[in-house]
């Protein structure tokens, strides 16, 4: 929509304004007399204008992930939260609003160029060398994450944060390398490496009174020296192919054991059973034999008899057997067609 009427004119159809009458609108609402007079008419309104700017200019609004740190004349007084809020115009107070909520991150040992994604990433040896327990040299390279806690004294107790944390993970981390063994390092130590650092590097900067929290230590990339990366590499597979046979070896005493041990308890429990079987059996037999003598005790004659004839009845179980007495047998033989038979005259 255009600003100006058909005539031309931003008044439209009406006369501007009066400034004489402005200026005595003015007069009216300033509770304190003010000289309008003379060449210089203009100069109290200006100056009141001004006056009312400078004093508006102190107004200042924080965002939800900010702190407000006022200083003035250069020294912090105040912290203020999120929200708007009021200072003394500049020069006299000043705010500064870091983001605290803001995880910001340190690469150390490496650069990525271009998207993070993306990009290609730069190897600062310069850094990322670093001496093993052993005197072995581990190249290694690593991010740090933190936050800001503290946004006073993250502001005014560092000259240069982000140079002062990465200086300071770069020694933290030189120090946890110089305590572990490089196979620990390149294997299953990582996770140790990573929390003793971010320890050492959080006390350092609790020392510096930095108003930093370290929220991570991420190793990126370990590795071996490109110097010596063939024999670190027979190493691992030597170390592999033991581990490889161990496992087998494992398996095969695994698979062997419980059949052994199988086996071994079938015997023991097969000669078990046996004993106590013999055990029964042979007190079966005393028991019996003890039954006989008291009965051959009893009756002498039958009973030699008896056990006479059940032994033959064992010795001849498959023999047609015919028994008379000798008496009575001397007198029927002559007569009798035995055959094959057998004739007991006892």
């Amino acid at each position: 929509m255009a600003w100006q009427d058909d005539d031309g004119s931003p008044w439209g159809n009406k006369q501007p304004p009066d400034l004489k009458e402005a200026i005595d609108k003015i007069k009216k609402a300033i509770p304190f007399k003010i000289p309008f007079g003379g060449n210089y008419g203009l100069i109290p309104v200006i100056v009141v204008v001004l006056l009312v700017l400078w004093l508006a200019s102190g107004i200042y609004f924080v965002a939800p992930d900010e702190i407000g740190v006022v200083k003035r004349f250069g020294k912090a007084v105040r912290t203020t939260t999120p929200g708007p809020h009021y200072r003394a115009p500049t020069p006299v107070e000043m705010v500064l609003k870091p983001k605290v909520t803001q995880v910001q991150r340190i690469e150390i040992g490496f650069r990525t160029i271009g998207d993070r994604q993306l990009g290609k990433i730069k190897t600062v040896t310069d850094e990322s060398l670093m001496l093993t327990k052993a005197e072995n040299i581990v190249n290694l390279s690593f991010i740090v994450q933190y936050k800001i806690k503290d946004a006073a004294a993250y502001l005014f107790n560092l000259k240069d944060q982000e140079k002062t944390v990465k200086d300071a993970a770069e020694a933290a981390m030189r120090e946890t390398a110089g305590e572990s063994e490089i196979d620990d390092i390149l294997t299953t130590g990582k996770f140790k490496v990573q929390q003793d650092t971010k320890a050492i590097l959080q006390r350092i900067l609790d020392q510096y009174n930095a108003g930093i929290h370290i929220v991570a230590v991420q190793l990126q990339d370990v590795h071996p020296p490109d110097e010596v990366m063939a024999a670190f590499k027979d190493v691992a597979s030597a170390k592999e192919d033991k581990a490889k046979m161990v496992n087998e070896a494992h398996g095969y005493r695994n698979e062997i054991l419980p059949k052994a041990n199988g086996m071994a308890s079938q015997i023991v429990n097969d000669a078990i059973a046996y004993k106590e079987a013999k055990i029964i059996s042979a007190e079966g037999d005393a028991s019996r034999f003890l039954q006989v003598l008291a009965q051959y005790k009893t009756a002498k004659e039958v009973t030699k008899k008896r056990l006479y004839i059940e032994t033959m009845e064992e010795i001849l179980p498959g023999i047609e057997k015919v028994i008379v007495s000798e008496k009575i047998g001397k007198n029927m033989l002559p007569h009798l067609s035995l055959g094959d038979r057998k004739i007991n005259t006892k």
